[in-house]
């Protein structure tokens, strides 16, 4: 049983930020702006909530401190999105070359900002945000353990984002409008409806996210951000893909794949595994191949929506 709480636990670690950021993506795309900048942008954010943590937690110790680098990690999330945003939306660029120059010129980034603070690339920080017990839900007898022991304000947040996600998306008149800019972006404008200003809007959302799950990724799993998130923004399109741009099914998607991430990160702490004369870098693989197999066998049945991509210009019909 004590393995099972454990695995649980750590494919919690891995499966929100993988939650969180494929859901950002969903946002983006399904205004019609493909948004492949995701790991870029998980880079930033992760930066600027790590170093605002390294500054202010010698101040302000405890949960304040996460909680008020999660508003500075979306915020820069948000920041860097608008360079996407503008280049694809207004400049009509390709939006898989200027997601791509953004993975590129982030981690740069955060190298050269961070050397020229610390001098080195390292920023650490005092992990103080584990909650080793959530109090009265952490005594529930079996759900107890699993859920609400040894476990992060990040993860709830998750599961909050998943609930807003899909409210937003199929219960407003605002996710109404965002889904009609990605499936047919020229009857959404022919109705009165700014496709330019939803598609930002989305993009914009899709950063916020990003760069939220750039933090939530660092914080359970290390005590300093070097400036890489280990393909995290490539893992979560994948997500997002074999989710088929769905809340529910990115949600299933992100724990499939954060349980595989689980097992190659943690073998060695579950006994049966360990025991198994399987070189480690294989473990480490494990995650990767089997997105390979699942894109392969899932990319036919793919339902994109259908301007994604396409950028709009409003003078055409």
């Amino acid at each position: 049983m004590n393995i099972l709480y454990f695995l649980v636990q750590q494919t919690m670690f891995f499966s929100i930020p993988l939650l969180i950021v494929a859901l950002g993506g969903m946002f983006s795309e399904r205004s019609g702006v493909i948004n492949i900048a995701l790991e870029g942008i998980m880079i930033m954010g992760a930066f600027a909530g790590i170093l605002f943590i390294n500054i202010v937690q010698k101040f302000i110790p405890g949960q304040p401190v996460l909680l008020m680098a999660v508003f500075v990690s979306a915020g820069t999330g948000v920041l860097v999105s608008l360079l996407h945003a503008y280049a694809s939306i207004n400049m009509k660029a390709d939006q898989i070359i200027s997601g791509t120059a953004i993975n590129m010129l982030a981690p740069a980034v955060a190298v050269y900002v961070a050397r020229m603070i610390r001098t080195v690339q390292q920023i650490p920080f005092v992990n103080q945000f584990r909650i080793e017990k959530v109090f009265l839900l952490g005594d529930i007898p079996f759900v107890g353990p699993l859920l609400f022991r040894n476990t992060y304000i990040t993860t709830y947040l998750g599961f909050l984002i998943l609930l807003l996600s899909a409210i937003i998306l199929y219960k407003t008149r605002f996710g109404l409008r965002l889904r009609s800019c990605g499936e047919h972006p020229q009857a959404a404008d022919s109705a009165g409806i700014n496709v330019y200003a939803m598609r930002y809007a989305g993009v914009m959302i899709s950063g916020a996210l990003a760069g939220l799950g750039g933090l939530v990724f660092v914080i359970p799993t290390s005590i300093e951000f070097n400036p890489e998130v280990a393909g995290y923004g490539f893992l979560a399109l994948a997500v997002l893909i074999f989710g088929q741009w769905r809340p529910g099914r990115i949600f299933a998607a992100a724990f499939f794949f954060g349980l595989l991430k689980a097992i190659s990160s943690s073998y060695s702490g579950i006994s049966f595994l360990s025991n198994v004369p399987i070189p480690a870098n294989v473990y480490k693989m494990i995650p990767f191949i089997a997105t390979l197999i699942v894109l392969a066998f899932s990319s036919k049945m793919s339902q994109a929506p259908r301007a994604e991509g396409i950028p709009y210009d409003k003078g055409r019909r």
